[in-house]
């Protein structure tokens, strides 16, 4: 207390005599870097006032009014030397200056420190000295905004977007074109349609930074086409700490709403997993007849309840100590949230054929869905870090996160080509269990230490279930005007079936092992600054994966037709019951009542394996201070098989050793602005998922989805080139080029079959090309203006225009099935990211202002006969988020986050265009998501 006594007076003195003094002030840099020049220090020559240089070069220094000699020093550098300066009181005087090196030869001094990557700084100086095209955000952008986790902090990244809230898209290419990596491994998927890692299961608050390689590199995955994303987690440590983190959420349109569904309640939820409560019964034979039936639960229809806020919870720990010699640091991290969403969704189908009234297409259906999602995730990060000395450190990743999702979809509307009027609900709980573990090591060889040596493995496991998935329709002849209504009666199918009186289990478990080794040498150059050795790089990656999926599914069905109908008073009565008690224990009797039908076929379960094997050599090589190269070639062995339980099926095989070379440029005009070009040759391998052809069905959209086993590796040519100009250490402005050529381009696309859902399948094209700008530029006030005000503001643009085209073979199938000279699935021609930031570290406040919004993209892509293209409509996003400290513990946090509402739309091609006029009005999808208000607080012990 005695010391901050004292420290306060002598600050209140010094800005009491301040108002009597001169100012000093301006910026010493590096001649050479062109940055400041950390550790050098202004001097007042004759007098012990002194002033040290900032991170940024900038400096200030308190003087009586006088006429000086100032000097600048630092070790390593030629002193500075400025005499006749003169000072008045009251005002600043201004006085730059640029250290050259000295040419004496100095003594080796080693550093030993904690580098910080989470800093905007830290982010923009590896942007910098990277070697390849890459994009990035850093933690200090991430708490400056609502983002609540991986996939909404992406997004704000230049050229990328997001599709289905969580599956990334680069430079206008779908999720399957992305390879993502967790703290240099590669991520495990938990889906079963899509092979993407779903950024939603990965929350802001542990993120340090994420990185987009839009370019290839020998030690760089083979496997990308708009990119390579990096996501590392915290992990360094400068001080013990702990923080607690509470917030609440609410959403426009559900939090609060009396009638808000869940699916019938059960213990363990709200830990994000069914706990066994859904599982298939026991008493459920392999091969299900009449006369083995299991009893499933008799739950059909969801809960109404009130929607509470949204409930967040994050607990950060920071801890470091010593062992001996070695420094050991942890960072771990427990997150809860639980969240609410409820909107109503206009869903409808076109046919393909013209209606004479309207002279438009024929509408088959039309829905209104009801669909409820309570998300429940429970995340833990556990990393270690040991410094064993200078040369040699050790980590260790853990990432573990449960996810559970209940989604409740009560369906009415009407099928209109059939004269009916339909209801129906289907309960649908999905847990998935991710952990991915790595155990890494750095090590630096010989007396000189111009040897590296890295090495990791590590481990993925998934597990992914979608318990007791019930689903049922009522229908009835829609009535007339002026007619009585019917009452609505169960359908109730004549065999097994995912879409009827249904109920559907699967499991999916993924193991992946993996290692890798890196081995560098360096080399002296011009000097002895490592920004000028040459580099020599050999390394590998190994990887295997197993994957073991099933489902089973089935349906209600009339248990011998004769005996039911026999009494016909009672299987009248039996069919006009409503769903909760139609099938009750007392209607199931194989002869008189209700039995289980399995639709289950042995094509509805598979074993897969991927064994990935890579050897890479590479090099950098800094021909002149103002020009390096970099590149090399690396080549992939993959083997892919995958086997359904049906033996008259042949299995999925492909094997390919592919070399993928790579060759990146550098041209620095000065010190603050350079010039990129990167090319490289890269890969896209189907997905198990892909290549498996079982069906499966899709409640909310109405679809089913097979794979397609003739499916190809693409392969994929990328050309970048791209200007970037650093103003200050935490500015930047940047425009670039790139162009992509695929051959064997992979996409999802419907098939011509005639019913009401719609099948979606897997084909390569013959060929396509992507083509875009993209611009990003990150800019501080701080020097624009004397205003003390507007000095603590600073902008954020990136903005892409892309352009893609598919071309397909032709021959008779992709006449019929596919649309030819379109956009790649999943592309947008533009979008364009914006913010304004305001922070005041000393008043402790942080404010700021997001845009976002895309250009139209395909979401299916249509045929010839049967169905259109489905392309979604932009949509305009603003986000505020206010944060205020009080005092060195505690913040609150508060915004909103989506304030337009604007809806979410999704439309047919009736034109077959690529684009939706402004006479297209037919939505596949439309509803609005609701705008999400939130309130939080967090406090540092």
């Amino acid at each position: 207390m005695r010391r901050s006594f004292l420290l306060l007076f002598f600050l209140t003195i010094s800005h009491l005599l301040w108002a009597q003094q001169g100012t000093l002030v301006g910026k010493i840099l590096d001649k050479k870097t062109g940055e400041g020049a950390i550790g050098a220090t202004v001097i007042v020559t004759g007098t012990t006032t002194a002033a040290p240089v900032d991170l940024d070069g900038t400096y200030t220094l308190g003087i009586a009014p006088g006429t000086y000699t100032i000097s600048v020093q630092s070790i390593g550098y030629k002193p500075l030397t400025f005499p006749g300066i003169v000072l008045r009181e009251g005002q600043k005087t201004t006085l730059n200056g640029s250290l050259e090196e000295s040419a004496q030869t100095l003594g080796e001094v080693v550093v030993t420190g904690q580098k910080q990557t989470g800093t905007e700084v830290a982010m923009l100086q590896d942007l910098k000295k990277s070697e390849v095209v890459v994009s990035g955000m850093s933690n200090d952008q991430i708490v400056k905004t609502l983002d609540r986790d991986a996939a909404e902090v992406v997004k704000r990244i230049p050229g990328v977007t997001i599709q289905n809230n969580n599956f990334i898209v680069i430079r206008g290419l779908a999720e399957r074109y992305n390879t993502v990596m967790l703290n240099d491994a590669l991520t495990p998927s938990a889906e079963v349609d899509t092979r993407s890692f779903s950024f939603d299961v990965l929350p802001s608050s542990v993120i340090d930074r994420i990185l987009i390689f839009k370019g290839g590199s020998p030690e760089l995955p083979g496997e990308f086409g708009g990119g390579i994303v990096k996501v590392y987690t915290k992990n360094s440590v400068l001080e013990n700490k702990t923080s607690l983190s509470v917030s609440g959420w609410g959403r426009s349109g559900t939090t609060f709403i009396d009638n808000y569904q869940v699916s019938p309640g059960r213990g363990n939820d709200w830990l994000g997993y069914d706990g066994g409560n859904r599982q298939l019964p026991g008493s459920t034979p392999a091969e299900l007849t009449k006369t083995n039936q299991p009893t499933f639960r008799n739950e059909w229809l969801p809960q109404r309840i009130t929607a509470r806020p949204d409930l967040r919870v994050s607990l950060g720990l920071s801890r470091r100590f010593e062992v001996g010699q070695a420094y050991v640091s942890n960072v771990t991290s427990v997150s809860y949230s639980n969240t609410h969403e409820q909107n109503n969704i206009t869903r409808s189908r076109y046919l393909v054929e013209v209606d004479p009234a309207t002279n438009l297409p024929r509408q088959q259906y039309l829905y209104n869905d009801e669909r409820a999602i309570t998300g429940t995730r429970l995340g833990i990060i556990h990393n270690w870090q040991v410094r064993l000395n200078d040369r040699n450190r050790l980590e260790l990743r853990n990432f573990l996160n449960q996810y559970g999702t209940d989604e409740v979809t009560h369906r009415t509307g009407q099928i209109l080509d059939q004269g009916l009027d339909r209801e129906g609900n289907a309960l649908h709980y999905q847990s998935r269990t991710v952990y991915s573990g790595q155990l890494q090591g750095s090590h630096d060889l010989g007396a000189t230490q111009h040897t590296n040596v890295t090495w990791a493995a590590g481990y993925n496991y998934v597990f992914r279930e979608e318990p007791d998935y019930s689903r049922y329709n009522t229908q009835r002849i829609t009535p007339a005007p002026g007619d009585t209504p019917k009452s609505f009666l169960v359908v109730v199918p004549p065999d097994g079936n995912p879409y009827d009186a249904s109920r559907f289990f699967s499991n999916l478990n993924e193991n992946t092992y993996m290692a890798s080794g890196q081995w560098e040498r360096r080399f002296r150059g011009r000097d002895t600054t490592k920004a000028n050795e040459f580099k020599l790089r050999v390394g590998f990656y190994a990887e295997q994966k197993k994957r073991d999926f099933e489902n089973r599914f089935f349906s209600y069905v009339i248990g011998n037709g004769s005996t039911f109908y026999r009494d016909q008073a009672r299987s009248n009565r039996l069919l006009t019951l409503p769903i909760e008690q139609i099938f009750a224990p007392e209607n199931l009797d194989p002869r008189t009542g209700f039995v289980l039908d399995e639709g289950t076929s042995l094509k509805d379960r598979y074993s897969a394996e991927n064994t990935l094997a890579a050897g890479y050599i590479g090099a950098v090589a800094p021909i002149s201070d103002k020009f390096s190269l970099s590149g090399g070639v690396r080549v992939e062995y993959n083997r892919k098989y995958l086997k359904n339980g049906d033996p008259q099926d042949t299995a999925y095989l492909e094997r390919r050793v592919i070399p993928m070379p790579s060759l990146n440029a550098t041209y620095n005009f000065n010190l603050r602005s350079l010039l990129r070009f990167g090319t490289s040759v890269s890969v896209n391998r189907p997905e198990f998922r892909e290549v498996a052809n079982y069906p499966y069905f899709d409640y909310a959209n109405n679809a089913i989805i097979t794979g397609n086993k003739d499916l190809k590796t693409a392969t994929i040519y990328n050309a970048d080139l791209r200007y970037e100009f650093y103003p200050t250490r935490a500015e930047m402005l940047s425009v670039g080029v790139f162009y992509k050529y695929f051959k064997d381009a992979i996409e999802q696309t419907t098939q011509s079959v005639a019913t009401e859902q719609t099948y979606l399948t897997f084909q390569n094209a013959d060929n396509a090309y992507d083509i875009g700008v993209e611009v990003e530029a990150r800019k501080s006030l701080a020097e624009l203006t004397e205003n003390r005000f507007l000095q603590h503001f600073s902008l954020i643009l990136n903005a892409s225009v892309i352009k893609s085209n598919v071309q397909l073979k032709d021959n008779a199938t992709n006449n019929e099935f596919a649309l030819s000279n379109r956009p790649l699935q999943g592309q947008s021609p533009y979008v364009v990211n914006t913010g304004i930031f305001y922070q005041d570290d000393e008043a402790q406040w942080q404010v700021s202002a997001q845009y976002n919004v895309i250009g139209q993209r395909i979401k299916f892509v249509g045929d010839q006969t049967s169905n259109y293209t489905v392309i979604e409509m932009p949509r305009h996003v603003i986000d505020l988020a206010v944060t205020k400290g009080f005092g060195p513990h505690l913040q609150v946090k508060a915004g909103i986050q989506d304030i337009l509402n604007q809806k979410v739309r999704q439309y047919y091609d009736f034109n077959r265009n690529g684009n939706i006029g402004g006479n297209e009005r037919g939505p596949f999808a439309e509803y609005r998501r609701g705008s999400y208000s939130t309130l939080g607080l967090t406090y540092n012990f």
